[in-house]
């Protein structure tokens, strides 16, 4: 029997009510909601599609939004600039930065210099070393995060299964890894130079694929009844459609298994939204505490 598809856009739209409702009880106090700034570097259309994204969830769910455009020559003294503006501005509560930037910027010096209560990617070192800990109290990556809570939400027992995670990048990888083991998973990490790497991904209770190659994960690979999480987006040159790293005929092997589109993807901006939230929450606690 053909695998079970987790609905991505089905959870994610439980997340987004409850953020909406959050934000709507904020606002009948007479406080002012969350406000997210969002910076543009360049007009890449890809980036500026995903900004917009983000500016129409924001009104959608009640959160302020603010886009800051740079033109792509910008000098990165000028990009800092802002980002210290806007982690002193006490109206922002969140900053993404859009990725990629152009290459004469040092991204990771750029997420560095956002404050980690308003790193609402989780990028910073801060909230990566809470991750990593397992620690409650900042703001783990969208992505992992909202895979983590797909599972979760679809009633998939994480506690003392065998995860495996394809992919060891700081942006998916490593974040899932360590967020499944906070979940009690037995999670192994495979990347380019594991060996038999078909071995191991066929011990998998669940896989978590994160390498960004189009239908990378073959049947062969996977263990009847596996829960898949497809995370990948890659596109073909010349054509508008998105693949996964998982061909599709996995479908049939494993249990239940993340569509490319309509999976990962939703997770992954509404986690946004409540990162957004968690440090707006996270603000005004500490106003309260120094108050």
């Amino acid at each position: 029997m053909p695998a079970k598809i987790i609905d991505g856009k089905f959870y994610s739209s439980q997340i987004l009510d409850e953020v909406r409702g959050e934000v709507a009880e904020i606002v009948k106090t007479g406080e002012r909601p969350p406000c997210l700034a969002v910076v543009l570097v360049g007009e890449d259309p890809a980036s500026a599609i995903y900004v917009n994204s983000k500016k129409k969830m924001c009104a959608d769910v009640g959160i302020t939004s603010r886009a800051h455009i740079l033109p792509a020559q910008v000098w990165e003294e000028t990009l800092l600039l802002l980002i210290d503006k806007l982690n002193e501005d006490g109206e922002v509560d969140g900053i993404l930065v859009q990725s990629p930037l152009p290459g004469h910027i040092d991204e990771d010096g750029v997420f560095k210099a956002i404050a980690p209560g308003k790193d609402v990617d989780g990028f910073h070192p801060y909230n990566s070393g809470l991750t990593a800990m397992g620690s409650d109290g900042g703001l783990a990556p969208c992505t992992p995060a909202g895979c983590v809570e797909l599972l979760r939400r679809e009633g998939i027992p994480m506690a003392g299964a065998n995860c495996v995670v394809i992919g060891r990048s700081n942006i998916v990888g490593r974040p899932a890894a360590s967020l499944m083991i906070k979940e009690s998973a037995t999670v192994t990490v495979c990347h380019s130079k594991t060996k038999d790497l078909a071995a191991v991904t066929r011990g998998a209770d669940i896989l978590i694929a994160a390498i960004g190659k189009k239908n990378f994960v073959t049947p062969d690979m996977v263990k009847d009844g596996a829960v898949i999480v497809d995370v990948g987006i890659n596109r073909t040159e010349g054509s508008k459609k998105i693949y996964g790293d998982v061909d599709p005929a996995c479908m049939e092997k494993a249990s239940r298994m993340t569509p490319v589109p309509g999976g990962v993807g939703p997770m992954t901006i509404a986690m946004l939204m409540k990162n957004c939230l968690s440090a707006y929450k996270m603000a005004r606690e500490k106003e309260k505490e120094d108050e």
